[in-house]
């Protein structure tokens, strides 16, 4: 660890299997890891949401870091194995949740509201999530029809390009194009609406723009379901 940057396994957790709030790095191609690094660094890569605290600490870490540390580190997380650790739930009416370190949470009780136009992903236990334990699992509410609507998306149907394509039959990536199988879907959701709108403009964002140029929020919600209901 350096002075004021966070060292990968603070956000990402040792195993690399993450949060919503960040992402499941768990298994990604190491080579894919190191031109994040080198996107976010240049500023290629950033969030829609400039007041986003993940990305700006990602763009701390890849200034201060050498190239063979993020070598290394790339190395390392690439060779682990991303665990299940998502439930998808069709749901109408989903628990109510609250903002908290930049993910939500589900409020205690049992109140309930319409889900309308969006994911929830909360942690089954939000005390062994923020204890950083790696092991934390989620449950994911989706609008109801959407795993089945995002198969169809996936497999180029409607608006959207077929995702197999780049990322594998199965999602679970081809050579250094990532795998998004079992993976957060507010965190592809996010990664989806950035490509759209530029705020990701590194080399992967020339096969993804195309892909993505026609999709609405309702398109992207529902490939990130059904990508989320998969094993990764």
């Amino acid at each position: 660890r350096k002075p004021d940057v966070y060292a990968c396994g603070f956000c990402h957790r040792a195993d690399g299997q993450g949060g919503p709030e960040n992402a499941n790095i768990a298994g990604l191609p190491a080579a894919y890891i190191v031109q994040q690094m080198a996107d976010f660094k240049s500023g290629a890569r950033r969030s829609s949401v400039r007041s986003r605290l993940p990305p700006q600490a990602m763009v701390a870490t890849a200034m201060a870091a050498t190239a063979a540390e993020i070598d290394a580190a790339a190395a390392y997380f690439s060779a682990l194995q991303p665990r299940p650790n998502i439930t998808v739930v069709e749901m109408a009416m989903v628990p109510k949740s609250y903002v908290t370190g930049w993910h939500l949470a589900a409020m205690a009780g049992d109140a309930r509201e319409p889900i309308e136009q969006r994911i929830i992903e909360v942690p089954e236990n939000l005390e062994h999530f923020v204890s950083r334990d790696s092991h934390a699992r989620f449950i994911a509410y989706v609008p109801i029809g959407s795993v089945q609507r995002g198969r169809a998306l996936v497999a180029g149907g409607g608006r959207a390009a077929t995702c197999a394509g780049c990322h594998g039959p199965d999602l679970k990536g081809l050579g250094a194009v990532p795998p998004i199988a079992g993976r957060s879907p507010t965190y592809l959701v996010r990664q989806l609406y950035d490509f759209k709108h530029g705020a990701r403009a590194g080399s992967g964002s020339l096969l993804m723009q195309p892909a993505v140029a026609r999709l609405e929020i309702d398109d992207m919600i529902s490939i990130a379901a059904y990508a989320a209901s998969l094993s990764p």
